[in-house]
This record gives C-alpha cells, structure tokens and sequence, in this order.
C-alpha cells in the first residue's frame, strides 16, 4: 500500500489512563480502515477541577507527548483527546492550543472540545442535553464554550465525579442511566463530555436509546480527527449518526 493509499491515521494524546483502550478497540473493529495510534500525556494530579486540567492542557505538556507521538508513527492529523483539558481553557484558548500542536506536528491538529462544536454544525443541532461526569463548577466550563457557539443547553446535569480513573470505571448501564436522566424532547442531541468515559463500542445502542444523536468524547474526537485528515475512509457505523453527516470524509 502507498502512502496515498493507506488508511486515514490520527494521533491521540491522551492524558493518563481510563478509557484509552476505547480507541485500539475501535480500530480492530474498524478492520484497519483507520489508525489510532496513541500516546499517553503527562498530568501532573488526576483531579477534575479546572486548576488540575490547565495544567493537563499546558502547551509544554502537548508538545512533549506530541514528540513522542512522532518519534513513532506517521500521522495525518493530531487530536488532543480531553475535553476538560481543552474546554477549561475557553473557546479561543482551546483554539490557540490546538493551533500549537499543529505547529509542533506539522499535520492538522484539534482539541475534543472543538471537535463537539464542529459534529453539532455538522448535523445542524443547535439545542441539546449535556449529563457531564464533572463536578459542577468544572462542567460549566462546557456550559459555557457551547454558548459562545451559539448551542442553547436546554437540559445540564454535572455528575460531581472527581477523578478521570473513576469515570473510566462506569459500564454501559451507567452511561445509559445518565443520559435518560437528562434527556427532554426539546434536546436535538445528547452531549456526553469526558474521554475518560468508555463509549465507542456503544454509540448505535446509545442513539437506538433516544432516537436522537449521541455525541460522546471518544466519539466525536476520532470523527473530527477523520475530517481533518481529508482522506477518505469507508463507512464506520460504530461512530452512529455521525458517520454519514457532512464534514466527513466521504
């Protein structure tokens, strides 16, 4: 296979551990049709509050796991998996954070963060629900990054769980729970934030759920690293709704 030829690959920098395991699940599931190889960033504490996350977020931080990326694979595109660790730092800082990974891997570069506005412009959502793991006064930081873009939350709920290891520990019942819990006709999506939070291989579930898109951290920051890339890739409905929307690579 050439390098023209070879399946779309995009770098994850994922901080710590919890659900990393979500991405080589997907792509063995995937049958090679997308890579995802990953390196783990440094985080300093696992804690969610907003000082531990912008420490997590830290350019020097990206750039060092983004080296180590490199030293190892070819990539097309480079996503910073996190989305409390790019939310925090607000709507243009998480734009200038994503921008500074691309300069230190050459190839284009996004935060999860950014990549739930661009799947909501993709599928012309502008009203939704958001069941965030986070203590209260971090997930407001969500709240408030949705509303810069102009997305009306019409139902929050922040779960007040503390660390990114216990997140990783929740099954698919749990997330279920969550997402009824919140979810009201008037919501054309549910939002579900949180990387350390296990999901791919339950997104068609999720949606056949509600009937209606669920967008969920690993989710949208593996599509959002295949619209990066501009390459095409074949149709994945493990990334449920998403998979067939405008931005993607067709």
């Amino acid at each position: 296979m050439t390098d023209s030829q070879h399946a779309p690959t995009i770098g994850i920098l994922y901080p710590g551990h919890a659900a990393e395991d979500d991405y080589p699940a997907f792509e063995e599931a995937a049958g090679g049709a997308v890579r995802l190889p990953l390196v783990h960033t440094t985080i300093g504490v696992d804690e969610h509050t907003p000082e531990a996350l912008l420490e997590t977020g830290s350019a020097a931080r990206l750039a060092e796991g983004t080296a180590r990326l490199l030293a190892d694979h070819t990539v097309d595109a480079v996503m910073w998996a996190c989305t409390s660790g790019s939310f925090v730092y607000g709507h243009d800082g998480a734009a200038e954070q994503a921008r500074a990974v691309q300069e230190v891997a050459g190839v284009p570069a996004s935060s999860t963060s950014l990549a739930y506005l661009h799947a909501l412009e993709a599928l012309d959502v502008r009203h939704v629900a958001v069941t965030a793991s986070y203590p209260a006064d971090l997930a407001e930081h969500f709240r408030a990054l949705l509303g810069r873009a102009g997305v009306d939350v019409v139902t929050f709920a922040a779960h007040g769980i503390f660390t990114a290891a216990e997140v990783g520990l929740m099954g698919r019942d749990d997330v279920i729970a969550m997402i009824r819990a919140v979810d009201v006709p008037q919501a054309e999506a549910m939002l579900v934030p949180d990387t350390a939070m296990h999901s791919l291989g339950w997104i068609p579930e999720l949606e056949e759920a509600l009937g209606k898109p669920v967008l969920t951290a690993n989710q949208v920051t593996i599509w959002e690293g295949l619209r990066l890339t501009g390459r095409p890739a074949p149709a994945l409905p493990m990334l449920g709704r998403l998979d067939s929307v405008p931005g993607r690579p067709a």
